[in-house]
């Protein structure tokens, strides 16, 4: 999908020994925007295609060849996994020819003396189909990747993620608690889901929620249900969700952010397996497999009173650590390049891939979004990129942010540095802790690791008005 030179016309490869034949097809289909390599030897052309020397769109090749014959050739393709539609020239007219030329895997087939117009429109056809279907399987496994069930497919060679990968695998089967641990952005859903998915729990419901995105009045009724009644606007009986996973899994993303309260109605139902829906008194059992994720650091949130120890080490039995895309280095490009399909599909966008300045870019990004800010620029430069390949330019600066800030700061409170104008410290600071909250999209937590001071100290800056909100 990278660009390898400006010219992206098709590339035909005709394989052919007749001279006069090749050099008529090369006259025909330059013209028409084509680009045409030639072989008389099938089997030097195949062993060209093994090592990855030459590189086409589609192959045409005559069905007597002295080495490999259309068919042979065909097969070996096949074989080798070289997936390029095959077109075979034949002077047979007769339909078992035709037959054992489509069962052998070509694509189709052209009556010799040829007719240029008719190979064309075979080409033409090849092309597009070809085009089609990498479409829809590039459609199906992110539609496979997002439902955890695309297990091989998932994108990720770095070790560290194998690592994240291979224990959810090892784990699928059990019972026992799985806690996800990574920053945001990093794909805690989709390990989630392939757990699920791999394990004997498949057959039954897998439900998530966002600890985070509920207000704490309402997670109590979500999760556990409510009486008809039970309080002001409970106008019928709610199942929860512990309910509705029943024999399956609940996904308890973002677990760090639950209230203490609901905390420890959380450890009850994991130590009796039963929960009581707000308004009975009834306790009901359940039987759900609980896997949940969190960016947070649980350790420091026991140490500062904010998380329970012991439902930690409920929560904790099985955990795994997701390394953050910066530190996954060799797995950028392929997901951009697995994102820059699945959007050109999305979007029938006519996009061939990327500039290498544009890969440059996309590789030394900092991606503070991991995963799901590479997702998003991807899919921003498919949308709005005006030629054949994503430029430097359609993706973000890795000094975007940077600059925004600068933008944002009135030039006469800016630390220039340079005008001979001395700044007071606190000034200095102020934008800078602004600055870093914006990065981390303000989120306390990291913007407090990534200054090297703790939570404290980070909200007492902030109470003393060193930071407004933004």
């Amino acid at each position: 999908m990278t660009q390898n030179n400006a010219n992206s016309k098709p590339k035909v490869l005709l394989i052919e020994d007749d001279k006069d034949l090749l050099e008529m097809a090369e006259a025909f289909f330059r013209p028409k925007g084509y680009q045409v390599v030639v072989y008389e030897d099938s089997n030097l052309a195949l062993k060209d295609l093994e090592k990855k020397k030459v590189q086409c769109d589609v192959i045409v090749t005559d069905l007597n060849m002295p080495n490999l014959t259309g068919i042979e050739f065909t097969k070996a393709c096949k074989d080798s996994g070289i997936a390029t539609p095959i077109i075979i020239m034949t002077a047979n007219k007769s339909i078992e020819t035709a037959l054992e030329a489509i069962q052998a895997g070509a694509y189709d087939f052209v009556v010799k003396p040829l007719n240029f117009i008719q190979l064309l429109v075979a080409i033409e056809r090849a092309l597009y189909l070809n085009k089609v279907e990498g479409e829809n399987n590039t459609l199906k496994d992110a539609v496979k990747i997002i439902e955890g069930t695309h297990f091989d497919g998932i994108i990720g060679k770095s070790e560290g993620f194998r690592k994240a990968i291979d224990l959810a695998k090892r784990v699928a089967n059990s019972t026992a608690n799985v806690l996800i641990m990574g920053e945001s952005g990093t794909g805690k859903d989709v390990i989630a889901r392939m757990i699920h998915n791999l394990g004997d729990r498949k057959k039954a419901p897998y439900v998530a929620i966002n600890c985070s995105a509920i207000p704490e009045n309402l997670l109590e009724s979500e999760l556990f249900g409510h009486a008809k009644g039970a309080f002001t606007g409970a106008s019928d009986k709610k199942i929860g969700l512990f309910e509705e996973a029943e024999g399956g899994t609940l996904f308890l993303d973002e677990i760090g952010d639950l209230s203490l309260p609901l905390q420890a109605k959380l450890l009850r139902v994991l130590q009796e397996r039963k929960i009581k829906r707000i308004g009975e008194n009834q306790f009901r059992p359940v039987n759900v497999r609980v896997i949940s994720a969190t960016h947070k650091n649980l350790k420091s949130e026991i140490g500062e009173k904010r998380f329970r120890e012991d439902l930690f080490f409920r929560l904790n039995v099985i955990p795994i650590q997701i390394p953050p895309l910066r530190e996954r280095k060799e797995d950028i490009i392929p997901l951009a390049e697995f994102f820059l399909r699945k959007f050109k599909a999305l979007n029938n966008s006519q996009v061939k891939g990327f500039s290498k300045l544009a890969l440059d870019r996309v590789l030394t990004n900092p991606w503070r979004g991991n995963v799901r800010e590479l997702e998003n620029a991807i899919e921003r430069a498919v949308v709005l990129c005006v030629t054949d390949y994503i430029q430097a330019e359609d993706l973000p600066d890795n000094d975007q942010a940077s600059n925004d800030f600068s933008a944002r700061v009135p030039t006469e409170k800016r630390a220039t540095f340079d005008d001979g104008r001395i700044m007071k410290l606190d000034d200095i600071v102020k934008q800078y802790v602004k600055y870093a909250l914006k990065v981390n999209n303000g989120v306390k937590d990291k913007t407090a690791k990534d200054l090297g001071i703790d939570r404290k100290t980070l909200y007492r800056k902030l109470e003393e008005g060193f930071a407004e909100t933004m």
